[in-house]
């Protein structure tokens, strides 16, 4: 009697027959049969009119027969397609609530491996573009559509891509993401909002992750063009601030504290397993951490051509038709990303500096932005005529003596930025002109000035007036060891073997300049695992070690070689009976003679100019295997620095525009100075004390701690024992001070 009521409730009960059915499917296979047979005639009827069927119902039975389609593969093998054509062909009949369920189910589907990540992603993304523009849904409900597939597809790519890249799944789906950007509207939106997510969890980090974000660049819809440079911009901030968020997120997870609390108290099973759990958890978060940021890549870095890159964006969208579709804000952000590649690979694009004139007024909304990018852009392999009359035009604009002193300010260090890149790119008149606002009353232009000076002490004192170039370059000019003013096309680097100047920097750095490890047999000694016989040129020749060769070829150098060992050994002979008491005199003078000349070459290679330091350190000291194979490691470490954009030169770096004004210090407001003065008084109350109102545990003092002892261990006190003994006038003094003291309320 029991099984008939529980047989003729199960119909009526999916969520009951759902779960008896994973258990036992074999048993319970009529029950499904039957539930099976009613979605099929409610998915004919809905094909047949959708509007007049009920979702609710309808929306029920497809998730019972995705939760145990697993269980019956053959009945249901033709259910994830239907599914699949119901989204695609009928999603706008749907109502939100069945679009919502059959995502869902698509993506149970697929963690139950019923259908492969590739037909989900293809299924569900074209619906991210379905409703862009002008829709018949409800506005909320296609917004929320669009962000349940959004989020479905960051969790299913981050879930694949978690300990080892899925090549294939990644391909297929940046294939999408490029046949998206290929369509000339606004859909393309969509595209980047994946890929600069998926770049900032550290999922995507390839070049052909870069390679989308240059062709929404170059897109012409404006929004699309927009959201691709403001990647470049700041995606890589993003991605390292994500990182860092991570790295206090497993800083604040105190494992030792739960391992502590497993070797004191009860052990319990639950506990042990809260513990395991924790521990897999922590393991999980630094494999996916580590697969993410292994190949930090730069953005910009990471560019197929960043010369043709560059030229697209200056020509279609900075100088080309398409400019009147930017307002000022998007023309800002599009030079700093042209300038930005410029710096970095030191490109040449000469129209961008004539393009930044006519922008470079005090009058302009946001110049420093501007005067920002025009220093990025700067860099010495740009002829100093194109860079010269940016300097101009800024030096007439803002630099006199009738603008505000925030604006000399700024457009000094301006100025310094770009000759920091181009020293040549400012005539000699203009920078005397430039650096006599060294004596001016405002700090800003004083320290601006000042800053100028400095730079053209180190790259080119001649330039400077006498009295501006300092002790130590003038000096150096003086004894002739200053080379001139460095020749715009001529490369500086030393000839020779290339990245000595690493180890000259690193010995300095390590205070090594004054040892000689010459003589030291570890530095001389080389690893025979580093030894590649396939580096060694020709083959093997057994040399006997008590036979001497003669490896001279014309037979007059044989001759010159016995008359000059003849005349060596009759003058050994007559130098022999002289007097040799004084060898050891001699030896020591040689001794201290050579200690002195070590100081004063490495004083030289300290003082004198890089170039003639490495000569100097190259004709003066003999290079062992180890100083080899730590330049090896310098220069690869310099390069995947350079590469990865963790240590960039002066002209990788990104000029703030807030520092080109200088330290400015403005008056404040009546409000500024209340609520600087109401810093730090949130906790105190009115012309109150913070003494005694402490929120941290503290101890007592001495005079409370007595108030709470027991009477007997304090009976043997003297004050204790003269109560006893106390007059009766003393007692009316101590009783009167207690009274007067209760009326003031202990004050």
């Amino acid at each position: 009697m029991v099984k008939k009521r529980g047989a003729a409730i199960l119909p009526n009960n999916i969520i009951l027959l759902q779960n008896l059915v994973k258990r036992d499917p074999e048993s319970y296979r009529e029950e499904f049969l039957q539930q099976y047979a009613h979605y099929e005639s409610l998915r004919d009827l809905f094909m047949a009119n959708p509007s007049g069927q009920d979702g609710d119902q309808f929306a029920e039975l497809i998730g019972f027969v995705t939760a145990v389609c697993s269980c019956f593969p053959k009945e249901t093998a033709n259910f994830p397609n239907e599914l699949k054509s119901l989204i695609t062909n009928n999603h706008r009949e749907l109502t939100p609530e069945l679009r919502e369920k059959i995502i869902q189910c698509l993506v149970m589907m697929r963690n139950k491996d019923v259908i492969t990540a590739e037909s989900l992603i293809q299924t569900i993304f074209p619906l991210l573009s379905a409703y862009s523009g002008a829709a018949n849904l409800n506005s909320q409900h296609s917004k929320a559509l669009r962000h349940q597939v959004y989020s479905t597809l960051i969790t299913l790519l981050k879930s694949l891509n978690t300990g080892a890249k899925n090549q294939k799944l990644n391909r297929s789906t940046q294939a999408l993401l490029f046949n998206l950007l290929e369509q000339k509207d606004a859909q393309g939106l969509w595209a980047t909002k994946l890929t600069r997510e998926l770049w900032r969890r550290g999922i995507w980090d390839d070049s052909r992750t870069v390679e989308i974000m240059t062709q929404a660049t170059l897109h012409p819809d404006t929004k699309v063009a927009y959201s691709g440079v403001k990647f470049f911009l700041g995606a890589d901030k993003e991605r390292d601030e994500n990182f860092e968020d991570d790295d206090s997120d497993e800083e604040g997870f105190d494992l030792g504290s739960l391992k502590h609390k497993m070797t004191v108290g009860k052990k319990t099973g639950k506990a042990k397993k809260k513990l395991d759990n924790a521990m897999k958890q922590m393991k999980k978060k630094s494999s996916a951490k580590h697969s993410a940021t292994y190949l930090n890549f730069s953005a910009i870095h990471l560019l197929r051509d960043p010369q043709g890159f560059a030229e697209q964006i200056f020509d279609f969208h900075l100088n080309g038709k398409n400019s009147n579709k930017f307002n000022l804000e998007q023309k800002i952000a599009l030079m700093n990303l042209v300038s930005r590649l410029i710096g970095t690979h030191k490109l040449t694009i000469l129209g961008i500096y004539t393009f930044f004139l006519k922008y470079l007024t005090p009058k302009q909304r946001d110049v420093t932005q501007i005067m920002a990018a025009a220093a990025q852009a700067s860099h010495d392999l740009v002829p100093p005529e194109s860079i010269s009359i940016v300097v101009r035009k800024i030096a007439d604009e803002f630099v006199s003596d009738g603008v505000a002193p925030e604006v000399a300010a700024a457009g000094i260090n301006t100025i310094r930025e770009i000759l920091a890149r181009n020293p040549l790119a400012i005539e000699e008149t203009l920078l005397h002109d430039l650096t006599e606002y060294k004596g001016s009353k405002s700090k800003p232009v004083n320290i601006a000035a000042k800053s100028l000076i400095s730079l053209y002490r180190e790259v080119a004192p001649e330039m400077l007036k006498r009295k501006d170039r300092g002790k130590t370059a003038t000096m150096e000019i003086s004894a002739g060891e200053k080379k001139g003013l460095p020749q715009f096309g001529v490369q500086n680097d030393t000839q020779g073997i290339p990245g000595i100047e690493l180890l000259i920097q690193w010995r300095k750095e390590q205070g090594l300049e004054g040892n000689d490890d010459e003589n030291d047999a570890a530095a001389w000694e080389v690893d025979d695992k580093e030894i590649d016989s396939s580096d060694i040129e020709g083959d093997w020749v057994t040399v006997e070690s008590d036979k001497e060769y003669d490896i001279s070829d014309d037979e007059d150098e044989k001759m010159e070689d016995s008359k000059a060992d003849e005349k060596d050994a009759e003058d050994n002979e007559s130098d022999s009976d002289l007097d040799l008491s004084d060898d050891d005199d001699a030896d020591e003078k040689e001794e201290k003679q050579n200690e002195e000349d070590k100081d004063q070459v490495i004083n030289k290679l300290t003082s004198l100019d890089p170039d003639s330091a490495f000569r100097e350190l190259a004709s003066t000291r003999i290079l062992t295997p180890a100083d080899f194979q730590k330049i090896q490691e310098l220069r690869t470490q310099a390069g995947l620095e350079k590469i990865m954009g963790t240590k960039n030169l002066r002209n990788e770096d990104g000029v703030e525009s807030s520092s080109l004004v200088g330290p400015v210090k403005y008056k404040q407001l009546r409000e500024e100075r209340i609520a600087h003065a109401q810093e730090g008084r949130e906790d105190r109350d009115k012309f109150g004390s913070r003494r005694g109102k402490r929120d941290a545990p503290h101890s007592t003092t001495n005079r409370e701690k007595a108030r709470k002892k027991n009477f007997l261990m304090t009976i043997h006190k003297r004050d204790v024992r003269g109560k006893a003994k106390m007059s009766l006038r003393d007692k009316q003094k101590v009783l009167k001070a207690h009274i007067t003291k209760q009326k003031k309320k202990g004050f």
